[in-house]
């Protein structure tokens, strides 16, 4: 009896031991997408019992024993993205041209063992299933792996098409916090996305302008819907829930029936969440409606295309960017000189981001040869491109492989934008969240 009574006495220090090694670990500062604590779900209330996404999803599947072919007279690189019949062609002819200019650089200094690469470029239109089609069209071509794209149901779709037929992709424009939510592991993001902007410009326009009643305007799609789901989460944690929601579908060019409703509300601060040309067609509509807030956007205003049709009264505006294009980086100095000189035009968001992504795709080709899980497994094992020095800036991926590198800030002085570093989200204390968050 007395050898039952110390067994199970050491069973419950055991476990006891294992439960206390368990809490310690899920209470580690290990933060799924970079969270800050103050903004951290549920933080003010209960610490989650479990943290999603911060190991990485392993492949097990064969493949890797396949042999390098011998009868290549090119290698061919798929591209995906919105080049016709779509609002995001300026965007998806730079990510194209950006991806097209790494190509001809490679091919410039021999290509892969002498045989030069080749883009195999296909346009999306943002339908459901047409995406799936394209991948499968890529597959059939050879291709070893991909870059795209930009709209958020074509990269859902366009990923388990991939996964299906086992090419990595590598995606430099979608932004949905949610795609690499997925567990694929086939596929790498080279873009922070709008979880990343969200905490910036919730930080920046309430921690540090200090503003209180924020009214959003925002697209009705799935670009506006998930970016703002993302900062209006963190709004309602630093105590500052949205005042107002006012939406538009893509398209339209009237929205004075929203910004009456926004003017009735009498925000201290409005939020654009829209394309470059919607962000610009609003801010003036809002200027002429004798609005005189401050002004706060995403991303998607870091454009020519915002500058050219806001005019004048564009000035003040603040916004995020993924990137500084004016930092003292040589090697963006020479990629931007070389695209501008290429292509005529200088190189934005979309551009340096996919010569970027394409760089790591050709880079991750000459690591480990033409297999294609061989290519999944280096752009994805979290070491050997971790911390990759791009024209973008150092990228750093998570263990959803979605890029949490720097986020900026920009804002518009006299028609130019300057860039500076979004500050770190402080602990401020729980003073002013809402009961139950």
């Amino acid at each position: 009896m007395r050898s039952i009574y110390y067994l199970a006495t050491y069973l419950v220090f055991a476990f006891l031991m294992l439960c206390s090694g368990t809490a310690k670990a899920q209470e580690s500062k290990l933060m799924y997408g970079n969270t800050p604590d103050s903004v951290f779900p549920y933080n003010n209330f209960q610490k989650a019992y479990k943290y999603h996404f911060v190991e990485p999803i392993e492949f097990h599947g064969a493949g890797r024993e396949k042999p390098e072919p011998t009868n290549l007279d090119e290698v061919r690189i798929g591209f995906l993205g919105p080049l016709d019949n779509s609002p995001l062609v300026p965007l998806g002819q730079q990510m194209l041209n950006g991806s097209l200019l790494a190509i001809e650089e490679a091919n410039a200094a021999g290509g892969y063992k002498g045989i030069p690469y080749k883009l195999m470029e296909h346009n999306d239109v943002g339908l459901w299933g047409a995406a799936a089609n394209e991948v499968i069209k890529m597959d059939d071509e050879g291709v070893w792996v991909w870059l795209g794209s930009i709209d958020d149901i074509v990269s859902h779709v366009a990923l388990r098409a991939t996964l299906k037929t086992e090419m990595m992709m590598v995606c430099t424009g979608d932004p949905d916090p949610t795609f690499t939510e997925t567990n694929i592991p086939w596929v790498i993001r080279v873009i922070s996305d709008d979880r990343q902007s969200g905490y910036a410009l919730a930080d920046y326009i309430y921690n540090q302008k200090g503003h209180d009643r924020v009214a959003v305007i925002r697209t009705n799609s799935r670009y506006g819907r998930v970016g703002v789901m993302e900062f209006a989460g963190v709004a309602v944690r630093l105590g500052h829930p949205i005042r107002m929601e006012e939406r538009f579908n893509e398209g339209e060019t009237d929205f004075k029936m929203q910004l009456e409703n926004i003017k009735k509300s009498n925000p201290d601060a409005i939020l654009i969440w829209a394309s470059a040309n919607e962000s610009a067609l609003i801010l003036k509509q809002l200027r002429e409606m004798g609005m005189e807030q401050p002004v706060y956007g995403s991303d998607r205003m870091v454009s020519s295309q915002f500058m050219e049709l806001a005019g004048d009264v564009a000035n003040g505006v603040v916004t995020t960017c993924q990137y500084n294009p004016n930092a003292d980086n040589p090697a963006l100095k020479q990629f931007q000189a070389a695209y501008t000189k290429r292509f005529g035009v200088e190189p934005e968001v979309f551009a340096a981001h996919a010569y970027d992504g394409m760089n790591l795709i050709l880079k991750a080709v000459e690591e480990v040869g033409l297999n294609r899980v061989l290519i999944r497994d280096v752009l994805s094992d979290l070491k050997t491109f971790q911390g990759y020095e791009g024209v973008t800036g150092k990228i750093i991926f998570d263990a959803s492989w979605n890029d949490i590198g720097e986020i900026f800030m920009a804002e518009v002085e006299n028609g130019e934008f300057k860039f500076f570093p979004a500050a770190q989200m402080k602990e401020r204390g729980h003073s002013k969240a809402m009961p139950g968050y």
